[in-house]
């Protein structure tokens, strides 16, 4: 098989090309031939030795792919052979063969792609715990979403727009045309405005019921000003510690600590009836049966063509390296994958 490797952590040439044999998958384990795999910010922090979930270096990440089971381990009913799936994995995911556990793998609906199916499990699962799960996101509300250009954004605006809530997105400016053109009402670009008082002057004062925020630092506080009575803050990651493509520690310093003094009192969000939570789908291994019935409502909604995911590029997995330029550029509109 062929894997891309992380061996140290650098800029996107650090990433490397490797063969090794073909794995067996183990008892309870399903092998999926990869024709894609989903690329999230994750691993781009993780390359640049800023994701403290990463396992020691060299290291393969992925979290998502597409593809087609050609074997099982003991325990697994024979009729997955053949079948077209999408599976999250837990690492790995960067190779052309994989294994994983069944209860991690999904059968693909009529009319999905493998390219769709691996840009379905983060994205989507992320954007329903979100909104979903923890965020009680309803009909009418008013929703904030940071990076409304990712994949997060897109499916999170795609679940909104199903249940009758209203997005608010910050992008840069190249990104708004497309961006209302699938639901977003009021967009804001980031690098010129200030999204605070552009909120506020979009919900006439009033504020959101909901925000999500893979930014932190500064954008918290920011954030929590915005919120409307019995308004909440998603924050499901840390772009900010991030700025450029190789690892700065003072900027990443200065984005932990403006992250880690967002901190409202409990009495503080009582008497202002806010809230704050996070979301991290990497950390709910140990709840897949929880996860899986989640996932199950997301395929009944693709089913019903209320989501489908945006594919903004493709590489080859020589092509690695330029598929992480292209999402630190902030090129890309929905997700970006790699392709055996």
């Amino acid at each position: 098989m062929r894997q891309i490797w992380i061996p140290k952590a650098g800029p996107p040439e650090v990433l490397e090309v490797r063969e090794a044999p073909d794995p067996l998958p183990k008892p309870g384990e399903v092998r999926i031939r990869v024709e894609a795999a989903g690329i999230n910010f994750a691993d781009i922090m993780g390359r640049m030795g800023l994701y403290p979930d990463l396992p020691k270096m060299p290291v393969v990440v992925g979290y998502e792919v597409g593809g087609r089971i050609d074997t099982v381990g003991e325990g697994v009913p024979p009729d997955w052979v053949g079948r077209d799936v999408f599976a999250m994995t837990r690492f790995g995911g960067y190779s052309d063969t994989i294994c994983v556990p069944e209860i991690q793998t999904f059968a693909r609906p009529e009319g999905m792609s493998a390219d769709e199916g691996a840009a379905i499990p983060v994205n989507y699962l992320t954007a329903f715990q979100l909104m979903h799960v923890m965020g009680s996101l309803r009909s009418g509300d008013t929703m904030l979403v940071h990076s409304a250009g990712g994949g997060v954004g897109i499916a999170a605006t795609q679940l909104a727009t199903r249940i009758g809530a209203k997005v608010i997105g910050t992008a840069s400016q190249g990104k708004h045309d497309f961006l209302k053109s699938i639901g977003v009402s009021s967009c804001i670009d980031y690098r010129t405005e200030d999204f605070e008082s552009r909120v506020k002057e979009i919900t006439h004062g009033r504020g959101v019921e909901l925000i999500l925020d893979a930014v932190g630092g500064k954008s918290l506080q920011k954030g929590y000003r915005v919120l409307s009575p019995t308004g909440r803050i998603g924050i499901f990651g840390m772009s900010s510690a991030a700025p450029g493509k190789s690892r700065r520690i003072f900027a990443a310093l200065k984005a932990v600590r403006g992250t880690m003094s967002f901190r409202p009192k409990p009495i503080q969000l009582m008497d202002e009836n806010k809230g704050v939570f996070g979301v991290n789908v990497g950390h709910l291994w140990e709840e897949q049966d929880r996860v899986s019935s989640w996932m199950d409502e997301l395929v009944t909604f693709y089913r019903a063509g209320e989501i489908r995911p945006v594919i903004a590029a493709k590489f080859s997995f020589d092509e690695a390296a330029a598929a992480h330029h292209y999402i630190q550029d902030r090129r890309n509109t929905g997700k970006v994958l790699l392709v055996p």
